[in-house]
């Protein structure tokens, strides 16, 4: 029998699959663009900037509104929402519209992270492989908007690749609803207070920082190398795959085999300190991201499924860090404020990948993403605790 608790967790991580999934549709639909509307790549990407700024600034109120007001009731604000504006982008005319449409859905993605990953994580003690679940979910979104983008844009129209999609989260939307009338609020409210964490000031300060830093060395990776993936592979791998659903197909691959990356490393999470596990995962990024900027065809894929395994892997890291680190309250709008940096951050990496792309090529760019890499290399060094890997759940 399902338990209402796990009814949640299921609504909670098919809306990750969503806000990453209607996120990035674009990114496999502007290759049909290109003709329609006889515009290059450089000039179509940037559209969806806008969209990814208020995908990160939105957190904020969003944040707040679910911690002052109701959780419950912004998860349903944004499977409808984000459902509709998908909806009225496929119906858009020009690239005008196709702009203010990815902004209106950044807008209710916004939602998403501060409000359906503070009700994830609210009183549990181990939240490391329950956050990898739902991190697999998120990147599915990712796998799947590259192959469903794809194939509606070649069977059908580039505008059905809006409007299918849209349809299933407005109709998700209002099972939520169904489902959230019933639900014991004074049960979730006294869970919420076995939730919250006694953590030194100090500590609790160090991590903090170390999150807001490799939040946003690790949102300008994350976000580069999933938005520029499908034409990375255009390029690159002509010898495997042709055709706008033969590139999406791969992608979807791609995503989907390293999003299960996050499990293994909540698991690890949950039982060993969290610093060597975070330091393994980003010290080979540097090497690797040098190593791509020379391959082509079948090496090019074995190793972008590599580099994409290790960048999903740190999602449930700083989830976790956040999640011991904060009291339910307020964890809302630290999840925001987390997500202000990483998905802010996106919106320079659309117009960067454009611009080195458009100047250099994407050799360029992977050795800009290798410098980020670095970054997050002291990052790890700086979190308390030891370099090797010890038996026990860690608070930090």
């Amino acid at each position: 029998m399902v338990t209402r608790d796990t009814a949640k967790v299921l609504f909670l991580n098919v809306g990750h699959f969503y806000a990453h999934l209607f996120m990035v549709l674009f990114a496999t639909v502007v290759l049909a663009l290109e003709t329609e509307f006889g515009v290059s790549y450089g000039v179509l990407l940037p559209l969806a900037t806008a969209g990814f700024v208020v995908f990160g600034a939105g957190s904020l109120p969003s944040g707040w509104l679910g911690d002052r007001w109701s959780r419950p009731g912004m998860m349903t604000i944004f499977f409808i929402g984000i459902g509709a504006a998908s909806i009225a982008t496929g119906f858009a005319r020009s690239t005008f519209e196709i702009g203010a449409g990815l902004l209106a859905i950044g807008v209710f993605a916004s939602i998403y992270h501060p409000v359906g990953i503070a009700m994830l994580v609210d009183g549990r003690e181990k939240v490391g492989r329950l956050l990898g679940v739902n991190g697999v979910f998120g990147n599915m979104g990712l796998a799947g908007a590259g192959l469903i983008a794809g194939i509606l844009t070649d069977l059908i129209s580039w505008r059905a690749a809006f409007i299918v999609p849209g349809l299933v989260a407005i109709a998700t939307g209002l099972l939520f609803l169904a489902f959230n009338r019933s639900e014991d609020r004074a049960a979730a409210g006294a869970a919420k207070r076995a939730a919250d964490p006694v953590i030194p000031r100090a500590t609790m300060i160090r991590v903090m920082i170390v999150v807001a830093v490799a939040t946003l060395a690790g949102g300008i990776i994350f976000h580069a190398t999933t938005v520029s993936l499908p034409k990375v592979f255009d390029e690159r791998v002509p010898g495997l795959v042709t055709g706008t659903a033969g590139i999406g197909s791969l992608v979807a691959i791609v995503f989907a085999l390293a999003a299960f990356t996050q499990i293994a490393v909540g698991q690890m999470i949950d039982r060993y300190e969290i610093k060597p596990v975070f330091l393994l995962l980003v010290v080979v990024q540097v090497p690797l991201l040098l190593l791509i900027t020379t391959l082509y065809d079948l090496p090019m894929f074995v190793a972008s499924l590599f580099l994409m395994c290790l960048v999903f892997g740190e999602i449930p890291i700083s989830d976790t860090l956040v999640a011991r680190h904060t009291v339910s309250a307020w964890r809302g709008r630290v999840y925001a404020a987390k997500y202000v940096l990483s998905l802010g951050v996106s919106a320079s990496a659309l117009p960067m990948v454009g611009y080195l792309h458009e100047s250099a090529g994407f050799d360029a760019l992977f050795a800009v993403l290798a410098g980020f890499a670095g970054v997050l290399v002291i990052c790890a060094l700086a979190l308390p605790g030891r370099l090797w890997l010890r038996v026990g759940v860690s608070a930090t």
